[in-house]
């Protein structure tokens, strides 16, 4: 019984420590943004994305234990919302999207 608590720990402690370089990556990517680019892509103001990676990232590290506690989920939205909206519109806006961006039957 003793292995498999010690299982447990040690993959919430993986998952923790992924989800906080996950949120940590997004932050330091807002960071780097131009501060136009993000009322030019259509998205909120630089500040305020600023303020929901950080608080992310500052969830994220106080949660590397406890991946799974509900302040851990809304850290994961705030970052993921950010990667996967707020980054690629940054992209497109700045020119450093990729060109190849098309699927096999056109672009999506």
């Amino acid at each position: 019984m003793g292995n498999l608590i010690h299982l447990q720990q040690t993959v919430a402690l993986v998952l923790g420590v992924v989800l906080f370089a996950m949120q940590l990556f997004a932050l330091v990517d807002c960071l780097r943004q131009r501060t136009d680019a993000f009322p030019a892509a259509g998205k909120r103001t630089k500040s305020l994305w600023l303020a929901i990676t950080g608080v992310a990232a500052a969830l994220g590290l106080l949660s590397i234990t406890a991946p799974l506690n509900m302040f851990e989920i809304i850290a994961v939205v705030g970052a993921g919302v950010y990667l996967a909206d707020v980054r690629p519109a940054l992209q497109q806006v700045t020119g450093r999207a990729r060109r190849n961006n098309s699927g096999p039957y056109g672009p999506w």
